[in-house]
């Protein structure tokens, strides 16, 4: 059982967001699904009655929550997942997949059409580093060509 659990707040479209994570990554499913109650709710819960509340998923056998809420919370830049890619393609796959606002990328991080950032990088990120120039190569890329190193 894995111990620690990331739990996603959505504004209104986790169903959605579950769904596009399932399909991007490989090994992936929805585990479970849960729905607010119908009765009982305080006034600002009421919108919500019946409908999804969370979603217990799996995005490459990594075990995640998402919670189906309003816009109280929002993702940003300060938490990232790191996706650990073989080679190039599977970068450019991953990029094309997640990469959904193009201004605010770099080095390998790119925001999602959800506001999730994510960091497409090399699985021998560390060895490139220690080439001349890696960082400055680094900092000029928004997606990772690892060719440049």
């Amino acid at each position: 059982m894995q111990k620690i659990i990331p739990n996603l707040w959505f504004n209104q479209n986790a169903e959605e967001a579950v769904e596009f994570y399932t399909s991007v990554f490989p090994n992936s499913k929805i585990l479970s699904t849960s729905h607010y109650p119908t009765e009982g709710l305080a006034d600002f819960q009421k919108q919500f009655a019946g409908k999804v509340l969370t979603i217990e998923f799996e995005l490459n056998e990594h075990r995640f929550s998402a919670i189906n809420a309003d816009d109280t919370f929002k993702f940003t830049g300060a938490v990232s997942f790191a996706v650990y890619c073989k080679d190039q393609e599977e970068i450019d796959y991953y990029w094309e997949k997640l990469s959904a606002v193009p201004e605010y990328a770099q080095c390998g991080w790119c925001t999602d059409k959800y506001g999730l950032s994510w960091q497409i990088v090399p699985e021998n990120m560390e060895e490139l580093m220690e080439k001349p120039n890696a960082f400055e190569t680094l900092m000029s890329q928004k997606k990772i060509i690892i060719a440049d190193y």
